[in-house]
């Protein structure tokens, strides 16, 4: 059996069936892109399909998606080719960016974070995002909370590591690692890194939090 933690070959598994049942950006993204100023450089970090780069091709000069997933970085491009926006596609992973420093205007960091296998590589990711942020830019990052429905009979109130299955057509089950956040542990690990939180929210069963680089 696969690792789950092994996230590029978790993803590239199920890139297919994922990105049909990823068509619509967040609520809570299109809020936060919406009130963005225009122009500049966007990152969609874990892009998956470009649902959300999307969003920033339409706000933002330069839109760049990256993902580990190289077949998840295709389902992007084929969007992007089907829906008319331009997008530059980047196979990278999230703690260790090859993109210079302050170079982003725009950041959208969701439902990625969670699955990084431990706090370490958590807590580079989020300086990854400070490092490539500009002075004056903002990102909005989230991640499954332990107040989401599936987790509250089990009465969390600290994070802990699991598997959810993906059910493949067919009845085939991929499991995925998540680490769930307990909303504390969130802002902890946000407060440890090089962000500083902007905003911070429990919406839909994750927490967001609205950050930009410490001055």
């Amino acid at each position: 059996m696969d690792d789950p933690r092994d996230l590029r070959r978790t993803y590239d598994r199920i890139a297919g069936h994922f990105a049909a049942t990823r068509e619509y950006a967040w609520p809570e993204v299109e809020a936060f892109v919406r009130d963005c100023s225009k122009g500049g450089v966007g990152l969609d970090l874990g892009c998956g399909n470009g649902r959300h780069a999307e969003l920033l091709a339409g706000r933002v000069d330069r839109v760049i998606g990256a993902d580990l997933s190289r077949a998840l970085l295709e389902e992007a491009r084929e969007r992007a080719r089907e829906r008319g926006f331009r997008i530059e596609l980047l196979q990278a992973d999230a703690a260790a960016l090859p993109l210079r420093s302050s170079c982003v205007d725009v950041g959208i960091y969701v439902a990625t974070l969670h699955h990084l296998p431990d706090r370490r590589s958590r807590v580079e990711s989020l300086d990854e995002l400070a490092r490539v942020l500009a002075p004056g830019g903002r990102a909005l990052v989230s991640a499954w909370s332990t107040v989401h429905d599936r987790f509250e009979s089990e009465g969390a109130e600290e994070g802990f590591d699991t598997t959810v299955d993906w059910t493949l057509p067919g009845g085939e089950t991929v499991p995925r690692f998540y680490h769930v956040y307990a909303p504390a542990e969130f802002e902890a690990d946000l407060e440890t890194s090089a962000l500083s939180t902007v905003s911070f929210e429990l919406s839909s069963g994750n927490c967001y939090a609205t950050v930009r680089p410490e001055q």
